[in-house]
């Protein structure tokens, strides 16, 4: 008798082909990424437009738009290998096994699946997404990861694709952002007319700034941390006051620890390019080719889930929940090596192989699976760090707030002396996140530099964010609502090294032709950035399939 998991996968198989959307008309926890290739002083200091607009992973009931399939084909039909030795005596056979069901295991097997590949996806958890969820709760509607995020062209036209396009809602672009200075919210300098004028920064900040674009430097040779970096070329003034806090908004990193030329690469090209950081993104903006679009901040009405179930319904039996994966050995078979995968399912394993395997999974998770496939490339992966984040989400009634709820929140510096890295004011940016006369802010506690936060209880967690945003916001009452969420591994550190790591990790899968990695440690934590390094490895696996 077959096993549960050989059967749904076998199963599905012969119900369905590539599944195929058509066009109805598109990480991190903290910020969205966006391009910086338009010269403003702001966004040459922080590639991440900000904190409030995003992890690190960031709800519809259904799927909206109109999804059309096509008939599965002769081509569809699974193929079943008689493996000797085996404790079943038929094992499945499948093209490609995607295993990990985030955002980047998503959207990789959903266009493998439209280039007429036969992808199938596994996770192991019972619902799909990753740190992508959202919540709704006594009427507020909570995202539990990711708070937006930045739009792409690819995003946009996945969107498209999936039928939610009109789904897609955009944040006020001109809502300001604050940062705690002095005991007191002030506004973000964050044009070069605002920043010049501002007597948030000294006058040696302001003419460091005018220093590197009249003068010329040169990145060192060895590995520098944004912290470092940011020292060198303007002041440590500017690090602390604005740019820290934007790293623990993108990252939830260290900026002593975080290498620039990983976490920010444009920076460190601007430099070593153009001899300095504005001549250097001069030079990047006029090398772009096509039209100029300046990414704004968005979401979907009803949560960013919104784009997960709808890759899930496109995706539907190809994707398989609460299957893991156990062991992964590296077989040859004829003139081709394969992947022998043992996956389990309520209590029964099984055994496929797979001809090419992709891991979109945190890199623990993969180093733990790849010990049988090379014992270098597991401990390679092991050895990136991850920070760990707690969200707290607090309901108010707008009469208990006392202060204008104009803008997207606020970011603290560490000098502050506060634990809350940053807050969102959910309410004020999306509509439908709160139910009428109240108001929802998401605070995020932890990050690299205070690990020890996610072991607070949620009790405690609440207390302490209500206790720190209560004097800044004049909040006279105790919240209404609240809600925690940890991710003790919320967002991989693109660390001191990072960039060697990621090299060392394309050398050791490049000696194991079939196997591909996907996930936020590679390009970047933001959504965008997830997507597009998902389709690269998609449209790898198509030319490998056509050799």
């Amino acid at each position: 008798m077959r096993s549960v998991i050989r059967s749904t996968l076998h199963g599905a198989m012969r119900a369905a082909g590539p599944r195929k959307g058509t066009s109805c008309g598109t990480s991190g926890f903290l910020s969205h990424r966006t391009d910086i290739g338009g010269f403003r002083v702001a966004r040459i200091f922080f590639p991440i437009a900000t904190i409030l607009s995003r992890p690190i992973t960031r709800a519809s009931d259904t799927a909206t738009g109109s999804i059309f399939y096509r008939e599965a084909g002769p081509k569809d039909a699974p193929t079943l290998l008689l493996l000797r030795g085996l404790p079943s005596s038929m094992t499945t056979h499948v093209p490609v096994l995607v295993v990990g069901a985030g955002i980047s295991g998503l959207v990789c097997a959903y266009s493998l699946r439209k280039g007429n590949i036969d992808a199938q996806l596994v996770e192991a958890s019972p619902r799909p997404g990753g740190v992508i969820r959202s919540e709704r709760r006594d009427g507020f509607l909570l995202e539990l990861g990711p708070q937006s995020f930045s739009s792409t062209p690819q995003l946009a036209e996945l969107c498209g694709d999936l039928g939610i396009t009109d789904e897609l809602v955009e944040a006020p672009p001109r809502a300001p952002r604050f940062l705690l200075l002095g005991s007191q919210l002030q506004q973000a300098p964050l044009s070069p007319p605002a920043f010049f004028a501002s007597s948030l920064f000294s006058t040696k900040t302001k003419w460091s700034i005018l220093r590197d674009a009249i003068g010329r430097s040169a990145p060192p040779y060895v590995d520098e941390s944004v912290g470092a970096f940011m020292r060198r070329k303007f002041s440590a003034e500017l690090l602390d006051k604005l740019v820290a806090p934007f790293v623990s908004g993108i990252y939830a990193g260290d900026p002593e620890k975080l290498s620039l030329r990983a976490a920010f690469p444009q920076l460190f090209e601007a430099e070593r390019a153009g001899g300095s950081i504005i001549r250097g993104m001069l030079l990047a903006a006029k090398s772009k080719k096509g039209p100029k679009q300046r990414p704004t901040l968005q979401t979907f009405r009803a949560g960013n889930e919104t784009l997960i179930k709808a890759l899930v319904a496109s995706l539907g039996q190809a994707l398989r929940s609460e299957v893991s994966v156990s062991e992964i050995r590296r077989t040859n078979m004829g003139d081709a090596a394969k992947y022998q995968v043992t996956l389990t399912a309520n209590g029964s394993a099984d055994q496929i192989i797979a001809d090419r395997l992709v891991l979109a999974t945190p890199t623990h998770i993969a180093a733990s699976l790849l010990p049988g496939v090379s014992t270098e490339l597991a401990s390679t992966l092991s050895s990136i760090e991850y920070a760990p984040i707690a969200t707290v989400s607090l309901g108010y009634r707008k009469s208990d707030v006392g202060r204008s709820l104009e803008g997207f929140g606020f970011l603290v510096p560490r000098s502050a002396g506060l634990r809350t890295l940053g807050t969102v004011w959910n309410s004020s940016l999306f509509p439908g996140r709160a139910p009428d006369g109240h108001a929802l802010f998401t605070s995020f506690i932890g990050g690299a530099t205070d690990p020890q936060a996610v072991a607070l209880s949620a009790n405690e967690l609440v207390a302490l964010v209500h206790g720190e945003i209560a004097p800044l916001l004049q909040i006279h009452q105790s919240p209404t609502f609240s809600a925690v969420t940890l991710y003790p591994r919320a967002l991989p550190q693109y660390n001191l090294g990072h960039s060697e790591r990621l090299a060392s990790l394309q050398k050791l899968r490049a000696e194991l032709p079939g196997l591909w990695l996907a996930g936020n440690y590679l390009r970047g934590p933001s959504i965008g950035a997830c997507l597009e390094q998902a389709q690269s490895v998609a449209e790898e696996i198509r030319e490998n399939a056509n050799r």
